[in-house]
C-alpha cells in the first residue's frame, strides 16, 4: 500500500463537512453522517482494486439522536417604581443539561446610570454589551451627554438586525435613569446629566377679542425607563419585564406584587422572592441572586444572596403561620 500512487487520489474514507442548507434541520440531527455522502466512490481504479467486502454496510447507519437536547435557561426581571429601575436576576448558567457556571453575571453596567439584563448566548451578550459600551462612550466624548435609554435600545437593535435569523441569541432588558432636554423645534430629545425638559404646545383660552393663541410651556422631566431589545429585532418599552426559562414563574409574582408606590424594602423582597420562585421551579436557574438598583445618582449593586437562604426563610414563615393557625384553633 506504501508504493501506490495516492497522490491527487480520493481519500479512503469521505469525511462529511456541513453546508449551509444542513444547518436549517433539526438540531437533534445536527452533526449526523449523512448516507449518502458518506458512501464509498469506486470510480477510483485503486480504490475499486482493493479488496473490500461489498456486503458490508459502507454507509453510516441511522441517525442516533443525541441523549439530550440541547437546552438553556436563566431568569432575568426589572421593573419600575417610584424609587426607580430595579433590576435582578440569577447567576447559573447552563448548557444543554449541564451547570457551566454557578456564579455567572447577567446583569452588565454599560454606564453610570445604565445597565442590562441578559439572556441567550453568554458569549454574545458579552460582546454586545461591550459594543453597545464603546458606542455609548464614543457618543458622550463626541456630544457632551449622555445618549437617553430609549436611544441606547434603538442603537442596540438596528446593530442586531443584520444577523437576525441567524444563531445570535441575544435577548436584554436596558434599565437606566434619563435626564435631558427637548428642543422648543422638532421634539427632538436632547439629553444631559441634569434634566429633561419637554416643551407642551397647546391652545390658551379665549381672549375677550375671541381669538385663541399658541402657548408653549416646558415641563421637566427626568426618571427611569425600562426598554426589552431581542437580536430577532424586537424593541418595546413598558415598566416590567421578565426574560428567560424562568420568567412564567417569576411574573408570577411580580404581576401581583409590583406597584408604583413600592418602597425600597418591598422592591428588593418581592423581586428575591420572584427570582427564588422560577429557581425553585427551573431546572436551569438557580445558585445566588443579584440585584441592581438604577436611580438618578447612578445604579447600585446588592451583595449577592445565596438562594437556599430564601428557601430557608420561606420554610421558617409557613413553620410560623402553621404555629398561628394551630393557636386560633386552641
Amino acid at each position: 500500500m506504501s508504493s501506490l500512487p495516492f497522490s491527487n487520489r480520493t481519500s479512503l474514507f469521505n469525511f462529511y463537512t456541513p453546508v449551509a442548507e444542513y444547518l436549517d434541520e433539526s438540531p437533534i440531527q445536527f452533526g449526523q453522517i449523512s448516507n449518502v455522502q458518506s458512501s464509498i466512490s469506486f470510480q477510483d481504479p485503486i480504490l475499486s482494486s482493493l479488496s473490500i467486502p461489498t456486503g458490508l454496510p459502507i454507509a453510516s447507519s441511522q441517525s442516533v439522536p443525541l441523549p439530550f437536547p440541547m437546552a438553556h435557561g436563566t431568569t432575568t426581571l426589572a421593573f419600575m417604581f417610584q424609587g426607580g429601575v430595579l433590576a435582578a436576576a440569577d447567576t447559573r448558567s447552563s448548557c444543554s443539561g449541564l451547570v457551566a457556571c454557578p456564579a455567572s453575571q447577567k446583569i452588565l453596567p454599560i454606564h453610570s446610570h445604565l445597565v442590562g439584563t441578559t439572556s441567550g448566548t453568554s458569549a454574545d451578550c458579552a460582546l454586545w454589551k461591550r459594543i453597545l459600551s464603546r458606542e455609548l462612550r464614543l457618543y458622550q466624548l463626541r456630544n457632551g451627554r449622555r445618549l437617553s435609554t430609549r436611544g441606547a435600545a434603538k442603537l442596540l437593535s438596528h446593530m442586531l438586525h443584520p444577523f437576525k435569523g441567524t444563531e445570535l441569541c441575544v435577548a436584554a432588558t436596558l434599565c437606566g435613569w434619563d435626564g435631558g432636554e427637548v428642543d422648543d423645534q422638532g421634539g427632538t430629545e436632547i439629553d444631559s446629566q441634569r434634566e429633561t425638559t419637554k416643551t407642551i404646545t397647546q391652545w390658551s383660552s379665549p381672549t375677550t377679542s375671541g381669538q385663541r393663541c399658541l402657548e408653549r410651556k416646558k415641563v421637566s422631566f427626568s426618571g427611569p425607563s425600562l426598554v426589552y431589545v431581542c437580536s430577532d429585532g424586537t424593541r418595546l418599552q413598558g415598566t416590567l419585564f421578565s426574560v428567560g426559562s424562568g420568567s412564567p414563574y417569576a411574573y408570577s409574582i411580580l404581576d401581583q406584587g409590583v406597584q408604583w408606590g413600592l418602597t425600597m424594602d418591598e422592591a428588593i423582597s418581592i423581586a428575591r422572592e420572584a427570582v427564588y420562585r422560577a429557581t425553585h421551579r427551573d431546572a436551569y436557574s438557580g445558585n445566588c441572586v443579584d440585584i441592581y438598583h438604577i436611580s438618578s445618582k447612578g445604579w447600585t449593586r446588592r451583595s449577592r444572596e445565596d438562594l437556599k437562604e430564601e428557601y430557608y426563610r420561606e420554610k421558617e414563615r409557613r413553620r410560623q403561620e402553621r404555629r398561628e393557625r394551630q393557636d386560633v384553633t386552641l
